[in-house]
Parts: structure tokens; sequence; C-alpha cells
């Protein structure tokens, strides 16, 4: 794996507490990496290390073969849970100040704000101020002064915090872009379906601990428990014989459907559960039921406790 950020055996103590023991994770170059945890489980001590802010204690951090120090700041991009924008300058200011921190000159400044703005459709906000702005608005605006430097190294914390469901696409599918165009994106969040749809690698830390770390395909593989889901149009004489199979669980699904959940044995096959249930006519789905990240997620950290 050709990684773009290496770290390596990290620790960080406050006080006499370790909020990061022993962490190790490998971010694939051009790859979205997801990042969960509980709250207090170490994630923001990590990003913040990540983002030069902090330094380890013991361990090193490695961007692209470097050891990560304050000159590779401005190839990284970061944008924090909590906010950091001025709320009496006005939108375009802001974003011109903040391209200038980053090295930018007045006019290309001006060139990659007049760009972002017009793609995220916020020309006529320009002159507002930031304290008129909604939520998803001030998002928008965090998020320009996060890229517009055009960071080789993007880490986003909870990106999609404000935002209106045809905002959060969009700027999916600008992370999306970003990243076909060889960023490399350290993305946290709670919301475990946002890590399903962008994510190819995921690291759940805990307690101070990395618990969980893999591609996901294969991390959601590890924990399947050879369980399916066959669905049947509902009728109300529905009963069938699960004498030669587990049943897990027998509902109404959302859609008014009858759906049993089966666990296999270990000398069954799928193939057998599809044969003894294809003589009801009525049967309409068959599937594995591959547990998702949120179950997952959900069972290493409460076996942890």
């Amino acid at each position: 794996m050709n990684s773009y950020i290496s770290v390596e055996n990290v620790y960080k103590y406050f006080d006499d507490k370790c909020v990061s023991n022993n962490i190790s994770l490998e971010i694939p170059q051009g790859e979205i990496f997801g990042l969960l945890g509980p709250n207090g489980a170490g994630k923001t001590t990590l990003i913040r290390m990540l983002a030069t802010i902090t330094q380890p204690d013991k361990g090193t951090i490695y961007i692209n073969g470097e050891a990560l120090s304050e000159k590779h700041i401005k190839q990284i991009g970061y944008m924090p849970e909590e906010r950091g924008l001025y709320k009496k300058m006005s939108v375009v200011d802001q974003l011109l100040f903040f391209a200038e921190l980053k090295g930018y000159s007045r006019n290309q400044a001006k060139e990659e704000v007049k760009f972002w703005m017009n793609k995220l459709e916020i020309v006529d906000w320009a002159p507002k101020k930031m304290e008129e702005l909604s939520k998803g608005m001030a998002q928008k605006i965090q998020f320009i002064s996060t890229i517009l430097h055009k960071p080789k190294f993007l880490i986003l914390d909870e990106p999609f915090s404000g935002f209106d469901p045809v905002n959060a696409d969009m700027v999916k599918d600008l992370i999306i872009e970003l990243k076909n165009q060889g960023t490399t994106i350290l993305f946290s969040t709670h919301r475990m379906d946002n890590i399903e749809e962008l994510c190819n690698h995921l690291a759940i830390i805990h307690q101070g601990e990395k618990i969980l770390d893999g591609k996901i395909n294969e991390i959601r593989q590890q924990f399947f428990n050879r369980e399916y889901a066959l669905e049947f149009i509902e009728n109300e004489n529905i009963e069938y014989d699960h004498n030669e199979f587990s049943l897990i669980q027998s509902q109404i699904n959302n859609f008014g459907r009858r759906e049993f959940t089966i666990q296999l044995k270990e000398n069954q096959a799928p193939r057998d559960l599809l044969n003894h249930y294809a003589k009801y006519n009525n049967m309409i789905g068959f599937k594995e039921k591959i547990p998702t990240i949120h179950q997952i997620f959900v069972n290493k950290v409460t076996s942890k406790k």
C-alpha cells in the first residue's frame, strides 16, 4: 500500500492521562480514510497532531515519507468541527484573508475565491457578513477556506454538519472530485452512512487506542455471521417451516413485506436455504446480511467497556 500519511507508534499525554496510546495508521495516497470513535475517544487529539497543531510525545508521523513538521502546513487543509470564522468580516474578505495566509498573492487569492464561490453557488453572498449567514451557508465558507489552497492532505471533521440534503450532496461530490484529483483525505464523523458511502478504509479509536483498522469491504466481510434475509410478499397465511435453519428474526419490513433473517449452520450453504424456500411463489428477495459499519462500530465499542 502506497501511504501518504504514516502514523507510527504515537503517544500523547495530558498530565498523567494517555489520550493516544501507541496508535499506528497508514492512510493511502489519494484515498478517503474514515476515522471513527465515540465522544472522548481521542480522535480530536490525533487529528490535531496530524494538522501539526500539537506534537506527539512519542512516536512519529510521516507525510509522503518525511517526518511531519511545520514546513508541511501549506500541504494540509484542516476543517475542524468547531468552526473558526470571523463573524464581522464579509464572506469575500474572509476567504481572501485565508487564501493569503496560505501564501497566495492578492491576485491569485481573488482568482481562487471567485472560482470556488461560483462552484458552490454563493457569489451573491460575497458582501454579507458572516454573522448574517445560516449555519449551512457558513459551513460552505469554512469548506472553501479549507480547500482553496489545494492541499495535498485534507482533514475534514464533521464536514456535513448544518447542511441540508442538497448542499450535503454538493459537498460530497466535491470531496470525491478532490479525491479523484489525488488529494488524500481523512474524514471524521459520527455519520456511519457517510463513512460507507465515501471511504475505502477506516480506523476506530476508543479510549485512546486503535481497536479496528482496515479496508471497509474486508472489515464488513470479517464480521459477516452467515446471516441471510429472505423477503416475501405478505399474506394472511404466511407460516413457513424453519426447522432446518436457525431463525433469527421475523418481521414486516418498511415496504410491508415479510422478512426472515436466518443464520446458516457450518454444514449449510446459501443454496440450501434458497432451494428450501424457493417453492413459495411469493418469495421476492434473497440476500446476505453483511453488517453495516454502524453495527460493527457499536459491537466493537461496547465490547471494549
